[in-house]
Protein backbone atom coordinates (compact mmCIF):
# COMPACT_ATOMS: atom_id res chain seq x y z
CA UNK A 1 0.00 0.00 0.00
CA UNK A 2 1.24 3.18 -0.96
CA UNK A 3 0.22 6.76 0.53
CA UNK A 4 1.22 9.45 -2.33
CA UNK A 5 1.32 13.09 -1.48
CA UNK A 6 2.23 16.50 -2.75
CA UNK A 7 4.48 18.74 -1.05
CA UNK A 8 5.53 17.79 2.19
CA UNK A 9 4.01 17.94 5.72
CA UNK A 10 5.70 20.70 7.39
CA UNK A 11 4.34 21.50 10.59
CA UNK A 12 5.21 19.48 13.05
CA UNK A 13 2.26 18.42 15.11
CA UNK A 14 1.02 17.00 11.99
CA UNK A 15 4.58 15.26 11.16
CA UNK A 16 4.26 13.32 14.91
CA UNK A 17 0.51 12.29 14.58
CA UNK A 18 1.76 10.73 10.49
CA UNK A 19 4.64 8.97 12.35
CA UNK A 20 2.80 7.49 15.00
CA UNK A 21 0.00 6.28 12.53
CA UNK A 22 2.60 4.96 9.81
CA UNK A 23 4.36 2.96 12.54
CA UNK A 24 1.33 1.34 13.97
CA UNK A 25 0.19 0.26 10.27
CA UNK A 26 3.25 -1.82 9.79
CA UNK A 27 1.93 -4.09 12.42
CA UNK A 28 -1.09 -4.73 9.49
CA UNK A 29 0.11 -4.44 5.63
CA UNK A 30 3.52 -2.91 3.71
CA UNK A 31 3.29 0.50 3.73
CA UNK A 32 5.20 3.61 2.06
CA UNK A 33 4.67 7.20 1.66
CA UNK A 34 6.06 9.01 -1.81
CA UNK A 35 6.48 12.60 -1.46
CA UNK A 36 6.40 14.45 -4.73
CA UNK A 37 8.91 17.61 -4.20
CA UNK A 38 6.67 21.22 -4.48
CA UNK A 39 7.16 22.56 -7.73
CA UNK A 40 9.81 25.25 -8.37
CA UNK A 41 8.62 28.99 -9.22
CA UNK A 42 5.22 27.66 -8.29
CA UNK A 43 4.25 31.13 -7.64
CA UNK A 44 4.70 32.34 -11.77
CA UNK A 45 1.82 29.61 -12.69
CA UNK A 46 -1.58 29.47 -12.77
CA UNK A 47 -3.41 26.81 -10.36
CA UNK A 48 -4.03 24.81 -13.60
CA UNK A 49 -0.95 25.07 -14.67
CA UNK A 50 0.25 23.97 -11.54
CA UNK A 51 -2.42 21.10 -11.32
CA UNK A 52 -1.28 19.90 -14.52
CA UNK A 53 2.64 19.67 -13.54
CA UNK A 54 1.90 18.18 -10.22
CA UNK A 55 -0.69 15.62 -12.25
CA UNK A 56 2.45 14.58 -14.25
CA UNK A 57 4.55 13.89 -11.44
CA UNK A 58 1.61 11.95 -9.58
CA UNK A 59 1.08 9.75 -12.51
CA UNK A 60 4.56 8.84 -13.37
CA UNK A 61 4.86 7.10 -9.54
CA UNK A 62 1.74 5.17 -10.44
CA UNK A 63 2.21 1.63 -11.82
CA UNK A 64 -0.23 0.63 -14.81
CA UNK A 65 -1.66 -2.39 -12.27
CA UNK A 66 -2.14 -0.04 -9.30
CA UNK A 67 -5.71 0.61 -7.64
CA UNK A 68 -5.80 4.32 -7.03
CA UNK A 69 -7.98 5.89 -4.35
CA UNK A 70 -7.92 9.79 -4.80
CA UNK A 71 -8.71 11.34 -1.56
CA UNK A 72 -11.51 13.89 -2.66
CA UNK A 73 -13.92 16.12 -1.13
CA UNK A 74 -16.27 15.41 -3.97
CA UNK A 75 -15.06 11.50 -3.45
CA UNK A 76 -17.82 8.82 -1.86
CA UNK A 77 -18.18 9.25 1.91
CA UNK A 78 -17.86 6.05 3.64
CA UNK A 79 -17.99 5.21 7.24
CA UNK A 80 -14.96 4.01 9.10
CA UNK A 81 -16.63 0.19 8.65
CA UNK A 82 -17.39 0.92 5.25
CA UNK A 83 -13.77 2.04 4.49
CA UNK A 84 -12.50 -1.46 6.42
CA UNK A 85 -14.58 -3.44 3.95
CA UNK A 86 -13.28 -1.45 1.04
CA UNK A 87 -9.91 -2.41 2.73
CA UNK A 88 -10.38 -6.10 3.31
CA UNK A 89 -12.35 -6.72 -0.26
CA UNK A 90 -8.93 -5.31 -2.18
CA UNK A 91 -6.95 -7.80 0.01
CA UNK A 92 -4.74 -4.98 1.40
CA UNK A 93 -2.79 -7.65 3.64
CA UNK A 94 -0.65 -8.39 0.68
CA UNK A 95 1.77 -6.32 -1.34
CA UNK A 96 -1.11 -5.44 -3.88
CA UNK A 97 -0.75 -2.19 -5.44
CA UNK A 98 -3.26 -0.06 -3.69
CA UNK A 99 -2.33 3.83 -3.89
CA UNK A 100 -4.05 6.53 -1.46
CA UNK A 101 -3.23 9.98 -3.16
CA UNK A 102 -3.88 13.51 -1.93
CA UNK A 103 -3.10 16.09 -4.41
CA UNK A 104 -1.74 19.75 -3.72
CA UNK A 105 -3.37 23.15 -2.80
CA UNK A 106 -5.85 22.73 -5.79
CA UNK A 107 -6.57 19.35 -6.00
CA UNK A 108 -6.22 16.81 -9.14
CA UNK A 109 -5.59 17.50 -12.88
CA UNK A 110 -8.12 16.06 -15.23
CA UNK A 111 -5.67 13.38 -16.01
CA UNK A 112 -5.44 12.00 -12.50
CA UNK A 113 -9.07 12.04 -12.26
CA UNK A 114 -9.24 9.90 -15.33
CA UNK A 115 -6.19 7.47 -14.13
CA UNK A 116 -8.29 7.33 -10.45
CA UNK A 117 -10.28 4.04 -9.60
CA UNK A 118 -12.24 5.44 -6.95
CA UNK A 119 -12.66 8.58 -5.15
CA UNK A 120 -13.37 9.47 -1.47
CA UNK A 121 -14.03 11.29 0.76
CA UNK A 122 -13.11 12.17 4.23
CA UNK A 123 -15.91 14.41 4.81
CA UNK A 124 -18.34 16.95 3.14
CA UNK A 125 -15.86 19.79 4.95
CA UNK A 126 -13.02 21.27 3.19
CA UNK A 127 -9.60 20.06 5.15
CA UNK A 128 -5.95 21.23 4.16
CA UNK A 129 -4.25 19.15 1.96
CA UNK A 130 -1.79 18.97 4.70
CA UNK A 131 -4.11 17.98 7.92
CA UNK A 132 -6.07 15.22 5.49
CA UNK A 133 -3.16 13.46 5.81
CA UNK A 134 -3.01 12.87 9.27
CA UNK A 135 -7.14 12.51 9.16
CA UNK A 136 -6.49 9.66 6.67
CA UNK A 137 -3.49 7.79 8.38
CA UNK A 138 -5.84 7.52 11.69
CA UNK A 139 -8.95 6.26 9.76
CA UNK A 140 -6.54 3.74 8.05
CA UNK A 141 -5.17 2.45 11.03
CA UNK A 142 -8.97 2.14 12.48
CA UNK A 143 -9.73 0.52 9.72
CA UNK A 144 -7.56 -2.24 10.48
CA UNK A 145 -8.39 -2.69 13.56
CA UNK A 146 -11.85 -3.30 12.71
CA UNK A 147 -10.84 -5.87 10.75
CA UNK A 148 -9.06 -7.96 13.14
CA UNK A 149 -11.80 -7.00 15.50
CA UNK A 150 -9.37 -4.71 17.85
CA UNK A 151 -10.42 -2.65 20.91
CA UNK A 152 -9.02 1.05 19.31
CA UNK A 153 -12.15 1.16 17.16
CA UNK A 154 -14.26 1.69 19.89
CA UNK A 155 -12.26 4.13 21.87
Amino acid sequence: MTFLLVGKTDLSYLQEGMSLYEERLKRYSTYKRIEIPELKSASSLSKGEIKEREGELILRQIRPQDEVVLLDVAGRSQTSEEFASFLEKRGIYGSKGLVFVVGGAYGFSDSVYARGNFKLSLSSMTFSHQLVRLLFLEQLYRAFTIIKGEPYHHG
